[in-house]
């Protein structure tokens, strides 16, 4: 199994991805993210492989990667469509610099779903994202 991490560019929350991504699975199904390089180790990844989305300077949430397949941009150009499960699963926030593409994510590097993270802890999941994000950022999460 593998992963993928991405930046989920102008996307301040995990609800703004959440929110795009309806409205474009909506407009033009089913939902896929198209991306210019074809992962060359996608039968890793498919099925059992997550995009993992760094939003805001974090990793906060991921989605399971059900098929990748050849596509087309808008203009004909060929590139790379990762069809997605439209649950978004919030991770354990983790910092993650600023990089370009997506990278590959070894599955010990992932960090783990928030609600297994804070099986603990409830309060931390009962937690508004924004508060969850902020106290990541200072080192308290």
């Amino acid at each position: 199994m593998l992963h993928l991490i991405k930046l989920a560019v102008g996307c301040p929350t995990a609800e703004d991805l959440a929110g795009r991504q309806k409205a474009r699975a909506l407009a033009d199904p089913p939902l896929r993210h198209q991306t210019r390089s074809v992962p060359r180790r996608a039968g890793e990844i498919v099925g059992r492989g997550s995009i993992y989305w760094v939003i805001s300077g974090f990793v906060q949430v991921r989605q399971r990667i059900v098929a990748i397949e050849p596509d087309l941009w808008d203009d004909g150009t060929a590139c790379c469509a990762l069809h997605l499960d439209p649950v978004l699963t919030p991770v354990e926030p983790r910092p993650v610099k600023p990089f370009q593409g997506w990278r590959y994510l070894d599955p010990a590097a992932a960090p783990p779903d928030l609600a297994r993270a804070a099986a603990v802890d409830r309060g931390t999941l009962a937690m508004p994202a924004r508060m969850r994000r902020e106290l990541a950022a200072l080192g308290l999460l």
